[in-house]
């Protein structure tokens, strides 16, 4: 069969948890910093798409592409790893403990904002000519999107924080889905189709996503954003991780956790 059952893809979900809090900290950095890059070369393409054909839903469809990639790759994002790794604590893995989680959180989020910080440098100077033209019309997209999803937070005050953090509960609640979506399947084939619709979902619908934002804000900033660092941090970043860690556990992983692996007795046991 190409399809690997619940129960079958949950402790594969268990075992990956397991090493990647194992994994050294030069891996996890590496990983997470070659995850940045392409992911942020995703947004790029999505937004290119969209700005060239007028539609969002463009965007959306090719932005898994990304995401694709960079699981075959076996890259790690800090979105997939706030799901999976808890999972090893709960099964009481040997030598894995909360402070070995955070660290993996960490190192792995440090590599993404790495890689994120390098490519929006390095598209900032390629949509502007090495900073000798004005912005053209996808530099504009990018001002525009990031501008709104900062300091149009930043104008609702509490409301608005609150709407990221909502948000990115959902974001991850897809993304971690994504994740496990390529444990599901035995082929490449199945794997990209059962990553690409739930990434597909959060991408249409403006979900916030900590990688993504660690890119796009900072690209936004340096094409000349009128916002800065505090703005981003206090009213998209900080809501968008702890949206995301609740999003990727109690709603992703956690669920089916419980009921593939740690079910409770069926009836006819009664």
């Amino acid at each position: 069969m190409s399809y690997n059952k619940p129960a079958d893809f949950v402790q594969t979900m268990i075992d990956v948890g397991e090493a990647k809090i194992k994994t050294g900290t030069r891996d996890l950095i590496l990983r997470g910093t070659m995850a940045g890059i392409i992911l942020s070369l995703a947004v790029v393409v999505a937004i290119t798409a969209m700005v060239q054909t007028g539609i969002p839903l463009v965007g959306a469809l090719v932005f898994p592409v990304g995401f694709c990639i960079l699981s075959l790759m076996g890259y790690d994002l800090v979105t997939g790893v706030f799901g999976l790794a808890p999972l090893a604590k709960f099964e009481n893995r040997p030598g894995v403990s909360w402070g070995r989680i955070l660290r993996c959180w960490g190192w792995v989020g440090l590599g993404n904002l790495i890689g994120s910080l390098i490519v929006a440098y390095l598209i900032a100077i390629s949509l502007t000519m090495n900073f000798s033209i004005d912005p053209n019309a996808v530099a504009q997209k990018f001002i525009a999107v990031s501008t709104a999803r900062t300091v149009g937070f930043e104008n609702l005050g509490a409301d608005g924080w609150i709407t990221c953090f909502v948000r990115a509960i959902f974001c991850n609640l897809m993304v971690c889905l994504g994740v496990v979506g390529g444990m599901t399947a035995r082929s490449v084939a199945g794997k990209i189709a059962a990553m690409w619709l739930p990434i597909f979902i959060f991408f249409a619908l403006v979900f916030e996503h900590t990688v993504v934002n660690m890119f796009l804000f900072p690209l936004g900033m340096i094409l000349g954003a009128d916002f800065g660092i505090a703005t981003w941090l206090n009213f998209n970043l900080i809501p968008t991780i702890l949206g995301n860690v609740v999003g990727g556990l109690l709603f992703a992983t956690i669920p089916l956790y419980l009921t593939h692996k740690k079910t409770s007795a069926s009836l006819d046991a009664k």
